[in-house]
């Protein structure tokens, strides 16, 4: 999110965001990125109205602060083709932070919309006067020049297809020199039980273990909401930007799901709150369309293209739009996918990464007992995990 809400409709820019655009990735002066943030005015655009047009002159940054637009090119056939959607917090343009040049494609509103907007003049006046910036920026432009794969990254040279003998390129695959390191989050609680219970309510069941068991079911409540939601690790916060999708219309459909599932191999599972399952189910519904549920662990659950979509009311909701997201992830180590972190064989465990510890018996006869989850997660490579976001409800 690179904006924020100040007073009533006036919005502006937090500086420190603008380091999500690729250009600016990795620039740190704070003074120069608030004299970026500066320079972004607000403008307003009806449903329909077109943004930018395809061929004229892309001489401005546009970040979405509010509703949902469609870029759209030309089809094979001189028709419209729609080549993506973007909403809430996406962005386009940032390549007039590099080079000047035409937009090779029109950006439509589909809603009513609110975006900021910085002119290529007022990004070149701030960089005049900060040196660092225009380094920052150059060394981006030459890197560009570079052969590189579709994540950025340095591209594997090699030759194919050739015959003969002739002189092979030389490569080499460069690697992350600060790898990010994952710090085990935990969860804690102290329960206390008096010993008269323990003493005299032990059967027809052993009240200590049962107090256990509840809470331990509480605490991996919580651990399962901030596997999903913790602003550090989070999958919902965590998510490339590239595998982040928008619906067409607001409610999710199936080419929705189509979209989702297709931006990776071997997807294992869908992640939904139970009201996205029922939205998506009614779109089926309208369609007639009927996939056959897909049975896990004896329980048939709602499924599309083969792949089940496990209920989570973990999921939040937007209460002020009635939006949610649908996540789609790849599992295992093995498969470099999204991989859950716990740490085992620690002191008095009782399951993997939780231990529950007896801290003693309190002069008012109160046991007590230290429970304790440490856990974390991760995505290993961007691919592994997408989500469908601004997920329309219906009512």
């Amino acid at each position: 999110m690179l904006y924020k809400i100040s007073f009533g409709d006036d919005v502006r820019v937090i500086p420190a965001e603008l380091g999500e655009l690729a250009p600016l990735r990795g620039f740190d002066d704070a003074d120069v990125l608030a004299a970026l943030a500066g320079r972004f005015t607000q403008r307003h655009f009806a449903a329909g109205d077109t943004i930018v047009r395809a061929g004229s002159a892309a001489d401005e940054l546009y970040l979405i602060v509010h509703g949902r637009v469609e870029k759209v090119g030309t089809g094979k056939y001189g028709d419209d083709a729609v080549l993506g959607t973007l909403a809430d917090g996406d962005h386009f343009g940032e390549q007039v932070l590099v080079d000047e040049g035409g937009w090779p494609f029109s950006v439509r509103a589909n809603t009513g919309c609110a975006v900021l907007s910085l002119p290529r003049t007022a990004f070149l006046e701030v960089a005049d006067g900060a040196p660092k910036l225009r380094s920052h920026v150059d060394g981006f432009r030459a890197r560009g020049g570079k052969s590189q794969n579709k994540h950025g990254e340095a591209a594997i040279e090699m030759a194919a297809g050739h015959a003969g003998e002739i002189d092979l390129p030389g490569t080499f695959v460069d690697y992350d020199m600060s790898p990010r390191e994952y710090e085990l989050s935990v969860a804690q609680t102290m329960l206390r039980i008096h010993t008269r219970v323990a003493d005299l309510y032990n059967g027809p069941h052993d009240q200590v273990q049962e107090q256990l068991r509840l809470t331990i079911e509480a605490l991996r409540e919580r651990q399962e909401f901030d596997l999903l939601n913790n602003r550090d690790f989070g999958l919902l916060h965590n998510a490339d930007h590239s595998q982040r999708l928008h619906t067409r219309n607001g409610a999710p459909t199936p080419d929705d799901m189509d979209e989702l599932v297709s931006r990776r191999r071997k997807t294992k599972f869908f992640l939904a709150h139970p009201k996205a399952i029922a939205a998506f189910g009614r779109e089926l519904n309208a369609r007639r369309l009927y996939p056959s549920p897909v049975v896990v662990d004896g329980r048939p659950l709602q499924s599309w293209r083969g792949v089940p979509i496990f209920p989570c009311d973990k999921i939040p909701i937007d209460p002020e739009h009635n939006t949610t997201s649908i996540l789609a992830m790849r599992t295992g180590e093995d498969d470099n996918g999204v991989i859950g972190l716990h740490q085992t064989g620690i002191p008095d465990e009782r399951e993997p990464g939780l231990s529950v510890r007896f801290t003693g018996i309190s002069d008012k006869a109160i046991l007590s007992y230290l429970v304790s989850t440490y856990y974390s997660v991760a995505v290993l490579v961007p691919d592994a995990l997408g989500v469908l976001e601004d997920v329309e409800l219906g009512n």
